[in-house]
């Protein structure tokens, strides 16, 4: 493919930028497809850390951010691809907040960042794939990868005595990963995996994927699929047919416009979702609410975390060139040092100013491992009179 060796120039003539001027960062996520409902407060949430640093005043002697969105479609390749070039070229963004899943991710990562030197932070892209592919150290996650969650799964699930469950999957990089990892993870402790099917978005009917699903039985279904699009089908077709009553819900399946559609027919079903406990989370929450989010909303705090990150690390560098500011990322977000957490940004940027070292917390325990991506922890949650629980954290 094409290597956009204008973009390449371009970000090249930009790397002495002077301070003290506006800094573009690229927000690419999925606004339009299957994570439509939860995708704006992702955005809004790495809006509010680069609303907080400009209002610092304490960016590179002044330097203020300017967020431009993109839309990444969650599973068109070649759009998420041409709307990320757009903001490599046209906007001449320093960084990309995003992608949201994991296949468009790849696809940014490969044809864009690496031949253009752009670094890129995900809020939410899990798929354990892109813990090995090539990314010239531009590559960073704040969502933990699905090998661990697959692994967080099949313990909660495994917890509560049940010991047989059917898998249903969305057909991509996400839906493959996650259901490998819990497969793995859960027969390993002597579970059952009666059946571990695909089923494609987009489809009005999805009869023939639940009666499979049914006829392999299980006393739970698993559904690793997307809350605005094939997931809800299945759920729907399962609920309608009596297959199944009781569900398990990861990540791609955590949001209100599920508890919206089906209300207290979920009663009794459960799931994980990544977020934190302590009191940087909790002074994440008022935050969040006076910025009209909801703080517990899937990867809003990752969200934030992301762009918190990269600006930190620019700070660090002394620029806002990706290949001057990726190597601080490391540096930033683990210990030694003074622990960060949400608001205190300002804070954070006079530190690194006065060559002090940060411990980057923020609104998740960020804490990077290597090549690039956070540990995480896990939220564990029932559904109880049609609305969210939290249970615990592992």
């Amino acid at each position: 493919m094409k290597k956009f060796m204008m973009a390449t120039a371009s970000v090249a003539l930009m790397g002495g930028m002077a301070q003290g001027e506006e800094v573009k960062m690229g927000i690419i996520l999925g606004f339009t497809g299957p994570l439509e409902s939860i995708t704006p407060a992702m955005a809004a949430g790495a809006e509010m850390a680069m609303t907080e640093v400009s209002e610092s005043g304490k960016l590179l002697d002044g330097s203020t951010v300017v967020p431009v969105r993109a839309d990444s479609t969650c599973v068109d390749a070649t759009a998420a691809t041409a709307a990320a070039e757009r903001l490599v070229s046209a906007e001449q963004v320093r960084a990309i907040i995003g992608a949201d899943c994991s296949g468009v991710t790849g696809a940014i990562l490969q044809n864009v960042a690496r031949p253009n030197g752009v670094v890129m932070v995900s809020p939410s892209s899990t798929s354990p794939g892109l813990s090995q592919v090539e990314d010239d150290g531009l590559f960073f996650r704040t969502a933990p990868s699905d090998a661990r969650q697959g692994e967080v799964m099949a313990d909660i699930i495994d917890s509560r005595g049940i010991s047989s469950v059917a898998v249903t999957y969305t057909n991509n990089d996400y839906g493959k990963g996650l259901a490998e990892s819990f497969a793995t993870a859960f027969t390993a402790k002597g579970g059952e995996v009666t059946i571990q099917a695909a089923h494609d978005d987009g489809k009005a009917d999805y009869s023939a994927e639940v009666g499979a699903l049914a006829s392999a039985g299980g006393e739970l279904l698993v559904v690793a699929g997307y809350v605005d699009q094939g997931g809800r089908g299945i759920v729907q077709g399962a609920l309608d047919t009596g297959a199944f009553d009781t569900f398990f819900f990861p990540d791609g399946m955590y949001g209100q416009s599920l508890l919206d559609t089906f209300g207290t027919d979920l009663d009794g079903s459960f799931g994980d979702v990544p977020s934190a406990e302590g009191d940087n989370v909790d002074a994440f929450g008022p935050l969040a609410e006076a910025a009209g989010l909801d703080p517990t909303a899937v990867y809003v705090g990752e969200s934030y975390d992301a762009a918190a990150l990269v600006l930190l690390a620019m700070q660090a560098a002394g620029s806002s060139d990706p290949a001057v500011y990726k190597d601080k990322m490391f540096d930033i977000a683990n210990a030694p040092g003074e622990k960060i957490n949400p608001g205190d940004l300002g804070k954070a940027l006079e530190l690194l100013a006065d060559g002090q070292d940060i411990d980057y917390v923020g609104a998740t325990n960020v804490e990077l491992v290597e090549p690039g991506e956070s540990r995480g922890t896990f939220r564990e949650y029932d559904i109880t009179d049609g609305a969210v629980e939290t249970v615990g954290f592992r």
